[in-house]
């Protein structure tokens, strides 16, 4: 085989790989634009039929195991069963409905049995599923979260913030985002990429550092 064989046979071999390359480059770029821009993984996380949320009744209230994700028996869940979307992604929307007093800060302390007060930072008591997703107060949807060892609160904070991004787009109905984050919400992080994960954190900045 003479030189100017072989540099034609490395030429067509390298033109193969750069179309395949191409090729890769706008199946990726299709599925994206299908996905409403999720990657696959959360894709799949998200692909649920838009059905009412069914949420197990909260039927402890002490004792209560303190986790990645709350206890299941004290704190399943609660929705405002009529919040709409058009409700939810509307500016202000959380600060009107939100209503935890501080006796029921201390109640959920003394049900996870965390001493109350902690160093500002260290817990929160957060809404499982959270009040831009449709969640509401009540005692079964609150639970004491701590911001350490990894994950914790700050992690989930930008689970709430992505899924919120992608209801309001329209990408995820909202009765799937409330069924995602209180079936697993670490899924959803871990499917995040740090792209995303950085994005979401300098937009929606955590209050505790």
């Amino acid at each position: 085989m003479s030189e100017k064989q072989s540099q034609i046979i490395v030429l067509i071999f390298l033109g193969i790989l750069t179309f395949g390359a191409y090729l890769l480059y706008y199946e990726k770029q299709f599925n994206l634009k299908q996905n409403g821009g999720l990657t696959a993984s959360l894709a799949d996380l998200l692909n649920k039929p838009d059905k009412p949320l069914q949420l197990k009744i909260q039927n402890k209230f002490s004792n209560c195991k303190i986790g990645i994700s709350p206890d299941s028996n004290c704190t399943p869940g609660a929705i405002f069963a009529d919040a709409t979307v058009s409700q939810i992604c509307a500016q202000g929307y959380t600060k009107s409905v939100r209503n935890v007093t501080q006796k029921m800060r201390e109640k959920i302390y003394a049900e996870y049995g965390v001493e109350y007060p902690k160093p500002l930072g260290s817990y929160e008591v957060d809404h499982f599923i959270p009040l831009e997703l449709g969640g509401n107060n009540d005692t079964a949807n609150l639970w004491t979260e701590a911001r350490d060892p990894y994950p914790g609160f700050r992690e989930k904070d930008v689970v709430e913030n992505f899924l919120h991004i992608e209801v309001c787009a329209g990408h995820v109905p909202l009765s799937v985002a409330q069924e995602v984050i209180a079936a697993d919400w670490l899924a959803v992080y871990n499917a995040l990429s740090s792209e995303q994960i950085q994005e979401i954190k300098t937009k929606y900045p955590s209050w505790a550092k």
